[in-house]
């Protein structure tokens, strides 16, 4: 078991990486991707002691330095957090993981959930290729694409489906199998009964088995059932600590301002609180 699971690829994670790595913690740091997001500025002017440097240049000092003290990301996406009382168990693709602490640093995205995603999650509606795609094998499925990085897994669904409906959010789908349906649409909703059934277009319906929503990360919300929220962020105070004891968070997912210095500053202190919690907790 790990002392804690840090969830996230982006400046926050690896600042609370780091810290952990520095604090001698065991621990596991799961993030599917690192920050696309945070390696897409085109400069940034206002990060301590490096005037003028590129996202991308940023987010390679900062994993470069995580890497040089042995703190490195595996390129997993977590899909669910389980309090099992006293101790949490993560799920990322096949495996599970179990950790005395976890600090979410899963950023904000841009894309809200569809209607019916989060209501039918579990319930023919899913994260993971891998876990649930052979519930699906010789069925009708619909792929929702929203990054590139995810065609694998799609063209994985391919060779279990009898038809997939592959609808990538972005310009340039790569997904090549003979029983793939590429189709550029953005669904309204999700519905269906005790399971999900079909997606809803503004223009029509399509019936589906199963909806496999493949994106780079799942929001806390998602993540974690009964952490507490507000307006899309997690609510945590000045040690990032949630409401759910053990459970830390840090940089975009706690709110505004999204900015380098506030996410690097939070993930310090989210490692040192999991730390502090740790040594209270008789489990250090």
């Amino acid at each position: 078991m790990y002392d804690s699971i840090v969830i996230g690829g982006g400046p926050a994670a690896v600042s609370a990486a780091i810290n952990l790595k520095i604090l001698n913690k065991n621990f596991l740091w799961l993030g599917a991707a690192s920050s696309k997001k945070a390696a897409s500025a085109e400069l940034v002017r206002n990060y301590p002691g490096l005037p003028e440097v590129t996202g991308r240049q940023l987010m390679w000092a900062f994993e470069n330095h995580a890497g040089r003290l042995g703190a490195v990301r595996r390129a997993e996406l977590a899909t669910a957090v389980y309090d099992l009382g006293g101790r949490f168990a993560v799920a990322a693709g096949t495996e599970t993981y179990e950790g005395k602490t976890v600090i979410l640093c899963t950023g904000v995205s841009a894309q809200k959930p569809i209607e019916g995603e989060e209501e039918f999650l579990g319930r023919g509606v899913s994260y993971c290729a891998t876990c649930d795609g052979f519930l699906y094998k010789g069925k009708k499925i619909a792929v929702l694409l929203f990054d590139k990085a995810f065609e694998h897994e799609a063209e994985y669904l391919c060779t279990l489906a009898e038809k997939a409906y592959v609808m990538p959010m972005y310009r340039g789908c790569g997904v090549k199998a003979e029983n793939a349906e590429i189709t550029v649409r953005m669904p309204a909703a999700i519905r269906g009964g005790l399971k999900a059934e079909k997606l809803v277009f503004a223009d029509g319906e399509l019936a589906v088995d199963g909806i496999f929503v493949l994106r780079a990360s799942v929001s806390p919300a998602v993540l974690l059932r009964g952490l507490q929220t507000e307006g899309g962020h997690v609510v945590a105070d000045r040690q990032c600590r949630t409401n759910v004891a053990g459970v830390f968070a840090a940089g975009d997912c706690t709110g505004r301002p999204y900015q380098y210095a506030k996410a690097v500053g939070e993930g310090n202190i989210a490692a040192h609180s999991a730390a502090e919690y740790l040594s209270g907790q008789g489990r250090a």
